[in-house]
């Protein structure tokens, strides 16, 4: 299983959030992708997850971890007032969080976006190449290597191709249920 920390982009918030919630996933079979929070009068808590196989999560998952999830939030309450808990597959474009994506999705095609410029730029597009420490390696049109921080990148995602899709990129049985996976399972508190 990943360790939350693990995920490189989250605000002290998040963080406390993922406290919470990582153990509860992780008792049911799941791993945490993302977790995003979003708004601020009615905030909405995003999780995105897997199985800890790497399967894509169904509408069923979706609703399992919701319901696991929801109860204890509302007894930990680490968000005061109303806010609303969206919980969803990662899809087969997902987004990069973990160092270990970039190793699982070697060869892929990714889009990321850096914080501030690097090299003169901050979009940047390319197979991956792999992960060296905690730098992303990716393949740029020019043939040239480049490694991203993962520690300053905005956000990086896998690009919807062809071999992706024959490859199932998590898993085939998860995607028939697939839109950007299963569906949203929403509650509201």
């Amino acid at each position: 299983m990943t360790a939350h920390n693990d995920i490189v982009r989250m605000n002290p918030l998040e963080r406390r959030l993922a406290d919470i919630v990582v153990p509860v996933l992780n008792d049911l079979g799941y791993e945490l992708v993302r977790l995003a929070v979003l708004g601020r009068e009615t905030p909405t808590v995003q999780i995105m997850a897997d199985h800890s196989d790497g399967r894509l999560i169904s509408v069923e998952d979706c609703e399992k971890i919701s319901n696991a999830v929801s109860a204890v939030l509302d007894v930990e309450d680490p968000i005061p007032g109303k806010w609303s808990l969206e919980v969803s597959s990662a899809g087969i474009d997902r987004p990069l969080t973990r160092p270990k994506d970039w190793e699982r999705f070697t060869g892929h095609l990714a889009k990321v976006e850096m914080e501030a410029p690097l090299e003169g730029r901050r979009r940047f597009a390319g197979p991956i190449t792999g992960l060296r420490g905690q730098e992303a390696l990716l393949r740029l049109e020019d043939g040239t290597e480049v490694a991203l921080p993962l520690g300053a990148m905005r956000k990086a995602r896998l690009v919807l191709t062809d071999a992706l899709l024959k490859e199932g990129a998590p898993s085939k049985a998860g995607a028939e249920a697939n839109g950007e996976n299963a569906a949203n399972q929403e509650d509201i508190h």
